[in-house]
């Protein structure tokens, strides 16, 4: 025996099957976030939130964009990180006479994108701060601060302790 699932209330839903979920997924492979894909269809973050959870197709159709995507820009930073090469046509114009010349085009290593990846993929070794309060004699002692005032009208004063 089946239980028939309430209609839902309020006005209808503007998810319209298939041609959702690709519009979803072409807007995803651009770089969409869940808000722009909301301004997009005209609703709320939290209908696409409903739409997902609903529809296992839209949820799907927005994962798998969103992973390629990323894959990209992994791969991206990665060559980044590396440095390559890639090959590259020179175009010269020399007395009216234009000539094409393939060259290897080569970019080094980027020591920005080395630190990204590795403070991302090694965060024990590579991150900014270390915290060593697990050890109670790395514990820092206490620190006083000493604040002195002097007047600078007054050269032939010494400073006085506040």
């Amino acid at each position: 025996m089946s239980e028939e699932v309430p209609a839902p209330v309020g006005r209808p839903s503007n998810y319209e099957g298939e041609e959702t979920d690709t519009q979803a997924q072409k807007l995803c492979k651009l770089g969409a976030t869940d808000s722009d894909i909301a301004d997009f269809f005209e609703v709320s973050e939290q209908t696409i939130n409903t739409w997902k959870f609903r529809h296992p197709s839209f949820l799907e159709s927005i994962k798998r964009s969103k992973q390629e995507l990323d894959e990209t820009v992994v791969r991206s930073l990665f060559h980044r990180a590396r440095g390559y090469s890639h090959p590259e046509d020179k175009i010269f114009c020399n007395n009216g006479v234009t000539t094409t010349v393939k060259t290897t085009k080569h970019y080094p290593p980027d020591t920005g994108a080395m630190v990204f990846w590795l403070k991302n993929r090694q965060k024990d070794q590579w991150r900014d701060r270390i915290d060593n309060m697990d050890d109670p004699d790395d514990v820092l002692p206490p620190t006083t601060v000493t604040i002195q005032e002097v007047d600078a009208r007054q050269p032939d004063r010494e400073p006085t302790a506040s």
